[in-house]
């Protein structure tokens, strides 16, 4: 007999992604504030004898953050899917705040390079980010205005960071009426952005905690003491009381908890209750199903195509992230460029100049974000844009190097042209491969471990791109060929669209706009798959069978001893990505 189950819609979670943006936003200003005075660092190390050897070192410093994230990145996800999302993100930022603090008194490079590195190994925020927001926005009309906030956030970040590294290095030169000379800001030029930096960070760690609730699809249910505090602290202050609206345990849109007055499963009667004939799965002990679903089940072909895409992504763009900057800072050459291939030279700015370029970067970003990337999307669907996107990106890279050869007139408008082309692909691209993931993900309850792999995978090609890009970069300017680094990165972003065209859109969750049939075999076996995964999720690596991408996740509904889960709409083949 089938059970037909009227779907509830879901409210966009705007509180706790704005809890989650407040928490999110430390990590990029902290992040980006070290590249309008990395060049200047390391030549203050006095370990390298040849300045052009600087972008290769400074690819370092910026690789050994990525390469430690990544050695850690699945461990990180896996303990999110098993403790919690929550945890994660607040060791994360405790993490980078350790970091920045002993890269601001780094007096040489090795110094300075582990630093990086312990900050990366502590964090595994990235993944675990990308699953809070899809566990927060479940509703597929919500995706891209969801997905955009965190690269939105991370604009902002761009914004903040560059302006506060260019500004506050080197305080003693710059500020002498406010730093005296003699003090620990002579002694150490480079530590008061990173103590800012760290300032942030502890202050993002205490709105986390007291106000980010837990969006794991089981843990959520939990008390959560920091919640409790902060409510507690926002009542005592005249406030609502309440972060999300909901009670302590939930997040907004979910509902109440189970026996609660005006829950979603409250009793009584309700059109929105359970199944009548659904089985029962004990999560502590034996689940109904005692075999474990193969590890192909959760890996399947198109989640494997989106994270290799998203690792080439990667790649490229902090390739350019790092050495932009260094380009910048690259002395001009003496001679203007004559020859189409061979030349060589950058703009030799200081960091405030390259601070505030980076910041108004940044700020493109933003408007981007805000105004362009939602409307795109949803007129020309997910997959479109993300193929545009990669199709075209090259173009960016290839065009950086022949800037030289504008009058200086022109060359900082042509700065702001290289920029807007390459900002416009890396907004909308980001976000549109962390929708196709969550959408190609077999179910909720693995999105930890995907996003964990995805984002390993990210960091090692973020590890790699910097450092590789660097050596480029060093060679080019050997050879008399500046323009060689950015012509190889650009061929690596070919790679990318041509890897594109085998790609598939669609996924669970939010075709089905009214409810859907669902028998109730299909439910008991969906209840079982679950239940099993939510038993074993300290492999982080369980996923149900392939079909249960189409019967959309439901809420898990926890009590002290049983937790029973319902099928809700969503199916794969229906979305407008789909090719």
């Amino acid at each position: 007999m089938a059970t037909t189950v009227p779907r509830k819609k879901k409210e966009f979670p705007t509180r706790q992604l704005f809890v989650l943006s407040l928490c999110r936003i430390c990590e990029p200003i902290s992040f980006c504030s070290i590249f309008p005075y990395i060049y200047y660092m390391i030549e203050s190390f006095g370990s390298v004898k040849n300045a052009n050897e600087i972008a290769v070192y400074a690819g370092m410093v910026t690789s050994a953050f990525a390469f430690a994230e990544f050695t850690t990145g699945m461990m990180w996800g896996r303990i999110s899917d098993k403790f919690g999302r929550k945890p994660v993100l607040i060791m994360g930022l405790v993490g980078t705040m350790f970091s920045m603090f002993i890269f601001g008194f780094a007096k040489s490079f090795p110094v300075a390079l582990i630093a990086r590195a312990v900050g990366g190994a502590l964090n595994g925020n990235v993944g675990v980010i990308q699953t809070t927001v899809a566990e927060l926005a479940t509703e597929k009309e919500y995706q891209a205005r969801a997905f955009a906030v965190m690269p939105f956030i991370w604009c902002l970040g761009s914004i903040i960071g560059p302006a506060l590294g260019g500004l506050l290095a080197e305080p003693v030169k710059r500020y002498p009426a406010v730093f005296h000379s003699g003090g620990v800001f002579e002694e150490y030029p480079y530590l008061l952005p990173n103590l800012v930096s760290a300032i942030i960070l502890v202050v993002g760690i205490i709105i986390g905690t007291l106000f980010l609730e837990e969006t794991h699809e089981i843990l959520r249910e939990k008390p959560d003491i920091g919640v409790r505090t902060g409510r507690k602290i926002v009542k005592f202050l005249g406030g609502r009381g309440s972060c999300s609206g909901g009670k302590i345990g939930g997040i907004e849109g979910y509902g109440s908890l189970p026996g609660e007055e005006g829950g979603l499963l409250a009793s009584g009667g309700s059109e929105y209750s359970t199944f009548p004939n659904a089985p029962a799965t004990n999560i502590g002990g034996e689940g109904e199903v005692r075999k474990r679903p193969p590890i192909t089940k959760t890996f399947t072909a198109p989640v494997i195509m989106l994270i290799v895409s998203y690792g080439i992504l990667a790649y490229h763009t902090m390739g350019f992230e790092q050495l932009f900057p260094v380009f910048l800072s690259t002395p001009r050459s003496a001679e203007p460029p004559h020859h189409l291939f061979k030349f060589t030279g950058g703009f030799g700015l200081d960091t405030q100049s390259i601070g505030l370029i980076l910041s108004v970067q940044g700020v493109v970003s933003m408007a981007i974000q805000f105004f362009l990337f939602p409307p795109v999307v949803d007129h020309f669907g997910t997959l479109s844009v993300y193929r545009f996107c990669m199709f075209l990106y090259p173009i960016s890279y290839l065009i950086v190097p022949y800037i030289d050869f504008l009058p200086p007139s022109l060359s900082m408008a042509g700065v702001g042209a290289v920029l807007l082309v390459r900002v416009t692909f890396s907004v909308l691209a980001y976000p549109c491969n962390a929708i196709l993931l969550t959408n190609a993900a077999p179910s909720l309850l693995v999105l930890g471990s995907i996003n964990g792999i995805a984002a390993s995978a990210a960091s090692l090609c973020r590890a790699f791109g910097p450092t590789i890009t660097g050596i480029i970069y060093t060679q080019g300017l050997d050879w008399g060929m500046v323009g060689l680094a950015w012509w190889v990165n650009a061929g690596v972003c070919v790679l990318g669209g041509i890897q594109c065209l085998w790609m598939k859109g669609g996924g669970f969750g939010g075709d089905n706009k009214t409810g859907e049939i669902v028998t109730d075999e299909e439910v008991g076996w969906s209840v079982a798959v679950e239940a099993e995964v939510a038993h074993t999720t300290d492999t982080g690596l369980v996923a149900g069978d392939e079909w249960i991408s189409e019967l959309a996740i439901a809420r898990k509904v926890a009590s002290e001893e049983v937790a029973n889960s319902f099928g809700e709409g969503g199916n794969t083949g229906g979305g407008r990505e789909q090719s």
